[in-house]
């Protein structure tokens, strides 16, 4: 039978006491002032209310089981012995259970886990075919969003003639988004007929994801004299100007070379806010990625070079098929995932990647 440690019963304590305050705070209805703060409180309730009803249950357990080995130690007679032991051969599979349930919340986590994401895709090797399929990972991304009740905010967009995608950066708002998007960087390989392909011959095309943990002012310090702004009109796909003001706005981090591009709002302002939103995020990842390395933990890498070979995934049409190359998981359910059933597939990666952990 197994026991939970001291530091794991410190932890449950911490998160039995945590879902009782938020309880508290949930039945105050000035917490419902603020929609989005109330709703990922909610969620975050929900989880530690259901780690803490395993935790009462383990302490039960173990409260029914001292009993009996008591009865044990006593020397009660052998028909009360007989009852002892049994009882004590039901509860330590049940005692095992529980623990094994509470594996995954006691398991070391990302200090990121909790934050929003912002999610850059662009197509990559395939010309047009690679911007269609990177707008095809948008809607797949946004779906998923959708199904999961997120927020979701388009930062910036650069389209093409056929619906394409060249770049589209956007940002998902959900208390865990990160923990549960994070091993989507990288390549992803499609392998279909394109839509402007006439002899119906199978290509195959790729596009980038890259996903960051959505740094606040707080994680990230850039100073004025580190960046340059520009400024220009926006424009539409195909070149056609989509208003007569230098809204556009470009920076330059000057020490990193990072440039970031918004142009999808008609406020310059708002244009500078969200690129400077996307600039920290990609200096924080950066700075997390630089830790990583320095402890040896970083096992993967996100977006590579995005050519064909550079690739965490593939998309194939024909079979129906997904196949995630870092863990050798296969599912035959291509469709779904592309409406944004992507739980089987993440659930997958996340054990996969926390077996690699283990």
């Amino acid at each position: 039978m197994v026991r939970l440690s001291d530091a794991a019963l410190e932890r449950l304590e911490e998160a039995r006491d945590r879902a009782h305050r938020l309880s508290e705070e949930l039945s105050d209805p000035a917490t419902f002032g603020d929609a989005r703060r109330a709703a990922d409180l909610s969620r975050e309730q929900v989880e530690l209310a259901s780690v803490a009803e395993r935790f009462e249950r383990y302490q039960s357990l173990l409260g029914q089981l001292a009993q009996a080995e008591d009865l044990l130690k006593d020397g009660a007679d052998d028909d009360m012995q007989a009852l002892a032991q049994q009882e004590i051969a039901d509860i330590e599979p049940q005692v095992d259970e529980v623990v094994a349930s509470l594996q995954d919340f006691l398991r070391p986590r990302d200090p990121n886990d909790q934050r929003d994401v912002i999610l850059e895709i662009r197509g990559a090797e395939g010309g047009q075919e690679a911007n269609l399929w990177a707008a095809d990972l948008m809607r797949m991304y946004m779906k998923y969003a959708e199904l999961k009740g997120w927020k979701t905010e388009v930062l910036n967009t650069s389209e093409t003639d056929l619906g394409g995608i060249k770049e589209v950066i956007f940002e998902v708002h959900a208390r865990g988004a990160y923990s549960r998007l994070k091993w989507e960087g990288g390549g992803h390989r499609v392998q279909r007929v394109p839509v402007t392909e006439t002899q119906g011959r199978i290509h195959t095309s790729a596009a980038t994801v890259s996903v960051l943990p959505k740094a606040e002012e707080v994680d990230v310090d850039i100073r004025d004299e580190d960046l340059r702004v520009d400024v220009y009109r926006a424009g539409g796909h195909g070149g056609q100007g989509v208003n007569t003001t230098d809204s556009a706005v470009r920076l330059t981090h000057l020490p990193t070379g990072l440039v970031v591009t918004c142009q999808d709002e008609r406020s310059q302002l708002k244009n500078k806010a969200r690129a400077m939103e996307v600039l920290r995020s990609r200096l924080f990842e950066m700075e997390l990625r630089k830790q990583q390395e320095e402890v040896g933990s970083l096992r993967r890498g996100q977006v590579g070079s995005g050519e064909r070979g550079s690739k965490i995934r593939t998309y194939n049409f024909r079979e129906n098929r997904v196949t995630d190359h870092r863990f050798g998981l296969t599912l035959y359910s291509l469709d779904r995932i592309l409406e944004g059933q992507l739980d089987p597939l993440l659930d997958a990666v996340a054990e996969a990647d926390a077996a690699e952990s283990d």
